[in-house]
């Protein structure tokens, strides 16, 4: 049972109206219109916005269309995507946090032949889970019942208890199915407001969000920029590394270079820009997999080396980084020639415990388009429980981090989410998908992930096929055609 099939007798149905601008407060309310369509039966005031509250979703749902709202929309106002940017490219040129410093990188980038810069720049991302948030709420004197497709049931109990003014002990999480979580559901926001309102009308109430409040009030990945400085000797070997990355903590997260480079310096800037952000599969490991393993194939052109022949020289202290590297450009056949207009692009990182490559093959369409042919990954996860699970998960993270790859876009305007649906945030298609082949290195170690180390890789893949096929390297994302390259 998934969380919206949910029904229990005397319950009640709420959805609720919030600020169009992130951050944004109720001044005023003016609810009349909405009391008089039928089946009303609560107008609830929150934190987040105005509840309403009836004896049918349809009859909420046209009771908040009554609804007027006077929003105190704040500072937020201001803010757009155009400006998130130039904030970020600002923030670049100063010091930021020293994450990593091996070596002397200033040293090395001055005694270095070749020296290659870039900035690469990722948007805001959403979860678009199948299943739009969802929690039912049984408030009363003694405790608090909470059915709710939640992936953090702990923080859930915590956060339905202070709402309920109860202890944690009197509160009990029934976990429904989940249509899609992807990290959104590790936020309790839409339970808080479940209890709130439950507690408020002295009935069992369920909250339904909208595919729009799912879209427009996400905690969605964070935007990031990315600026990159690497040196190479005469002889095309990396003598330093340099990487800045500008945006919220979360834009730091999974960062990991496992190559033999002798000189390294990364530093993190902190702006947030105050858009809510949250955990996303593979969290930040998605979009700097992206940046890494796109850099690294831009030093390998640099170095007039071959993509996979440069990264394997670099993993000598990494085997089981190599190992995977290896045994996808075998399966993917990488020294053997493809049809006229396909090309192959590779990438491998480790994220969760587990080592993954994967190598895209990109048909150039005349018209531009980017489409995916075929991916050949491998994994090392330590010991594989159950292979055909394994496999399973790396196809569905394929699925998600093309989508993300090829059309995932949040944008605002006005401190306000420009995307509302499926129409303008597009996922991946069945005659989009890929073939995938897993391929699965057979180990006695520890396990690792399999849900989230499929993503990051993928990206990378398929913008390093399209700078195989064209000579334009994608540093901005999504990758939506060549045009948007920066080489």
């Amino acid at each position: 049972m998934f969380g919206s099939d949910v029904s229990i007798p005397g319950m009640l149905m709420a959805v609720v109206a919030r600020s169009p601008v992130f951050g944004g407060r109720v001044k005023a309310v003016n609810a009349g219109r909405t009391r008089a369509v039928e089946g009303v039966r609560a107008i609830v005031e929150l934190e987040s916005g105005v509840a309403v509250v009836a004896e049918s979703v349809w009859s909420a749902l046209r009771g908040r269309e009554a609804l007027e709202v006077n929003w105190d929309e704040g500072p937020q106002a201001a803010v757009g995507s155009a400006e998130i940017s130039r904030r970020f490219a600002r923030a670049s040129a100063r010091k930021g946090q020293t994450e990593r410093d091996d070596g002397d990188v200033d040293a090395a980038l001055r005694k270095a032949a070749t020296v290659i810069e870039a900035i690469y720049e990722t948007p805001y991302l959403a979860h678009a889970t199948m299943e739009p948030m969802n929690c039912t709420a049984l408030v009363e004197a003694d405790g608090c019942d909470v059915w709710a497709p939640t992936q953090a049931q702990t923080e859930a109990q915590r956060i339905a208890a202070d709402a309920a003014g109860l202890p944690p002990e009197s509160v009990k999480i029934h976990t429904t199915l989940l249509g899609g979580g992807f990290g959104r559901r590790l936020d309790p926001d839409f339970v808080e407001e479940a209890v709130r309102i439950a507690k408020v009308v002295g009935h069992p109430v369920q909250v339904l969000w909208t595919r729009d409040d799912d879209m427009r009030h996400d905690h969605y990945r964070p935007a990031s920029h990315t600026r990159l400085r690497a040196g190479l000797d005469k002889r095309g070997a990396p003598l330093a590394w340099f990487q800045r990355i500008v945006g919220p903590p979360l834009a730091l997260d999974g960062v990991h270079l496992p190559y033999a480079i002798p000189n390294i310096r990364e530093e993190h800037v902190m702006v947030d820009p105050g858009i809510p952000t949250g955990p996303w599969r593979s969290v930040g490991a998605s979009q700097n997999a992206f940046v890494i393993e796109s850099f690294v194939d831009e030093l390998a052109h640099a170095a007039a080396s071959d993509p996979f022949t440069f990264r394997h020289k670099l993993l000598r202290r990494a085997p089981r980084h190599r190992a995977v590297l290896e045994l996808a450009a075998e399966k993917a056949g990488w020294t053997t020639p493809l049809p006229q207009g396909r090309y192959r692009g590779i990438a491998a990182y480790h994220s969760f415990g587990s080592y993954v490559a994967q190598v895209a093959e990109v048909p150039i369409k005349p018209a531009g388009a980017i489409s995916v042919h075929r991916v050949v990954c491998a994994i090392d996860c330590g010991i594989a429980v159950i292979p055909d699970l394994v496999a399973a998960q790396m196809e569905g993270a394929i699925a998600f981090g093309l989508s993300a790859a090829l059309k995932g876009e949040i944008t605002i305007e006005r401190g306000r989410v420009v995307q509302a649906n499926f129409k303008d945030y597009p996922i991946l298609t069945l005659p989009e998908m890929p073939q995938v082949e897993v391929h699965i290195i057979a180990r006695q170690d520890e396990p690792g992930g399999v849900g989230e180390p499929g993503v990051p890789p993928i990206v990378p893949a398929v913008a390093n096929a399209v700078f195989a096929a064209t000579g334009r390297r994608i540093r901005h994302l999504p990758l939506r055609s060549p045009e948007h390259g920066n080489s």
